[in-house]
């Protein structure tokens, strides 16, 4: 259908006529791994352990973000759903499905704003005299959300632009720093920072990227096939973490400090203004997609209608960047992190009913030729609320290990113990129409009709 097309299937599942080569998806995954965050990840690392050190733990961490990414993200490229609207039929329930939309919502909303305030603060002290610090967040806010509006498209366009830009921008800037240096005494220099053992580096790596691994099935239910997953996992994961880790690893011994900013900017001047721009816009920009993909989830189950994708990704991109401009968002970041929390346990139940329990996967297995979504989703799946639950909790407040995967680790073991014990049930079902309409006024929307 048109509308749905134009609207990124939000509440739909993706035909097999819209799926991408996989290459174009993997530019897109790169672009969300090689941003500037990644950067700062790297230079923390470097600050801390040496650089062998450093690149064991991010190949600890890249591997468990891979196993999570490339398993959740074949659900999602089978089944050609996004994350809330996939956890319907895969233990959440509508109920559950809706506190997921939430979440998503909430959560990336807030980083969008976050991150865009971060930049223009950077851009501020490189310029502190062109606009004030609100000014250039309101630019950097309204710009991720003209590319947004477009959907998938826009976000892949600037993704074929701002990669390449990045990596030759940080490219310079890494050869103008390191050609002062000898990279072999690099190498083998012992960090400037307090030391940290190489464990807890890989649980900063693997929790640094989880929430992204976490809805993964937005971006790969575009995928054409699970191979392909494969591929976009491995060459986006691995070359993101470590070409621009590692980078930042030996920038950090270089300078002896972990301030990455700090270190661009002042070896490269206005370059270091476009890898801030560029690392910006392709990170922020996911974040804004998934969450009005999970606001979207959660308004059709909670209020019976269904949101049109693009004034929804105005309104929230206009909303967020004003918070951002004004500050407001900087106060959110404790909630944050305790939302945070919620999201491995996600993964967590979604791999052991899909995979394991599969209480809940006939529906999606009768359906999936025919591209249609199951005629009735369970209305609350009371045991899952408690897995996902007690799994956050212990996430939140264990420390040891690595917090996000011991979350998730739990949430699987327990939800796979409660499917053995009988106790995974949908209690009442719901309708799932199929063919509704933006604004929910001619039709039925998903989840209207209770049986």
């Amino acid at each position: 259908m048109e509308a749905t097309a134009h609207d990124d299937y939000s509440l739909q599942r993706v035909p097999k006529a819209a799926r991408k080569h996989w290459f174009g998806i993997a530019v897109q995954r790169f672009g969300q791994v090689s941003a500037l965050s990644q950067f700062l990840l790297g230079a923390t690392l470097g600050y801390a352990l040496g650089f062998w050190d450093a690149a064991l733990a991010f190949l600890l961490g890249s591997v468990i973000l891979e196993v999570v990414i490339i398993l959740v993200g074949i659900v999602g490229q089978r089944e050609g759903m996004q994350t809330s609207l996939l956890t319907r039929w895969t233990g959440f329930g509508e109920i559950g499905s809706s506190l997921v939309g939430l979440a998503i919502a909430m959560s990336l909303i807030g980083w969008f704003g976050i991150q865009g305030a971060i930049s223009a603060e950077s851009l501020d002290s490189l310029m502190p005299d062109v606009m004030p610090i609100p000014a250039w967040s309101i630019i950097f806010g309204l710009a991720v959300t003209g590319v947004v509006a477009f959907g998938f498209k826009g976000m892949q366009l600037l993704a074929n632009i701002t990669v390449p830009l990045f990596l030759v921008l940080v490219g310079w800037s890494i050869v103008s720093e390191l050609s002062q240096h000898s990279i072999v005494d690099l190498m083998n220099s012992a960090p400037a920072g307090e030391p940290m053992s190489v464990f807890a580096g890989a649980g900063v790596v693997a929790g640094g990227f989880i929430v992204g691994a976490i809805i993964t099935s937005d971006m790969t239910r575009f995928n054409r096939t699970s191979g392909d997953v494969v591929k976009v996992t491995l060459v986006g994961i691995t070359l993101g973490e470590f070409v621009i880790g590692m980078a930042g690893v030996l920038l950090a011994h270089a300078a002896q400090s972990g301030n990455i900013v700090a270190i661009v900017t002042s070896a490269v001047g206005w370059v270091g203004l476009l890898i801030i721009v560029t690392g910006t816009l392709k990170i922020n920009d996911w974040n804004l997609y998934s969450s009005v993909l999970g606001l979207v989830n959660f308004v059709s189950t909670a209020f019976n209608r269904r949101l049109p994708h693009l004034a929804t990704t105005i309104v929230i991109g206009v909303v967020g960047t004003l918070l951002a401009a004004f500050g407001i968002l900087q106060g959110f970041i404790p909630f944050l992190t305790v939302l945070a929390a919620a999201f491995p346990p996600i993964a967590g139940i979604l791999l052991a009913e899909y995979f394991v329990v599969r209480r809940f996967r006939p529906a999606l297995d009768a359906t999936r030729e025919a591209g249609t979504l199951p005629a009735t989703a369970p209305r609350i799946v009371p045991a899952t609320l408690v897995v996902w639950l007690l799994s956050s909790l212990v996430g939140y407040f264990v420390t040891w290990g690595i917090p996000s995967i011991t979350a998730l680790v739990l949430s699987f073991v327990l939800y796979v113990v409660a499917g053995k014990l009988g106790l995974v049930r949908g209690i009442g079902e719901v309708a799932t129409d199929n063919d509704i309409t933006i604004g929910g006024a001619a039709s039925p929307v998903v989840g209207a009709t209770e049986r």
